[in-house]
């Protein structure tokens, strides 16, 4: 038999007044839909645990949601189709979410993935966009032998550590301080955060 969790209780009383009968109809249909379902608190959020993170809720100022853990093998979207952290989008009445029936077919299809202990698709990372060498860090480079061989060595992630750090500066001083600084440290091999190495 599933277990309620009483910090569930206390976090739907502290929410806006649309959000609470979304929390609690969520919060029935998935007891009756997985009823060996275990409530517990993750991130600070009410989650419902069945061999592994089954499904969870959270409210907001203007909206709730609800999302499965496996999403994409649940609901059948990809990632990219998935809106404000949950599998339904911002929820703002019950009236949001798929009809009971479908959401107990939907809840039933998570618990039993995670009973056959299906592992969630792993994300495909996004590639970062490249970084642009500012010419005044180009020209410092230039002028240090050593620095520019050591710096062009470095593996790709080294490189882009020394750009944020050099773009990422809000006055014309600080970046010229960080890019002096930079080719100090780049003539003697050292990596941006090579204090922590």
């Amino acid at each position: 038999m599933g277990k309620r969790d009483g910090r569930i209780d206390e976090y739907i009383a502290k929410q806006q007044d649309f959000a609470k009968p979304i929390l609690r109809y969520l919060r029935d249909v998935v007891h009756q839909a997985c009823p060996e379902c275990q409530e517990t608190l993750k991130w600070g959020m009410p989650s419902f645990m069945h061999h592994g993170i089954l499904c969870g809720m959270a409210a907001f100022k203007a909206h709730a949601t609800f999302g499965f853990w496996k999403h994409t093998l649940v609901v059948g979207k990809a990632d990219a189709d998935q809106r404000a952290m949950g599998s339904f989008g911002r929820l703002t009445s019950i009236e949001d979410l798929p009809s009971k029936r479908e959401l107990l077919a939907l809840i039933r299809k998570a618990a039993t993935l995670n009973e056959e202990g299906v592992k969630a698709p792993a994300k495909t990372p996004r590639p970062k966009k490249a970084i642009a060498m500012p010419p005044a860090f180009r020209s410092a480079l230039s002028k240090n032998k050593k620095a520019r061989a050591n710096y062009e060595a470095f593996p790709p992630s080294h490189k882009r550590e020394y750009l944020e750090w050099i773009v990422e500066a809000k006055r014309e001083e600080t970046r010229d301080r960080r890019i002096a600084q930079a080719v100090t440290w780049i003539a003697g091999g050292k990596a941006r955060n090579w204090k922590y190495m």
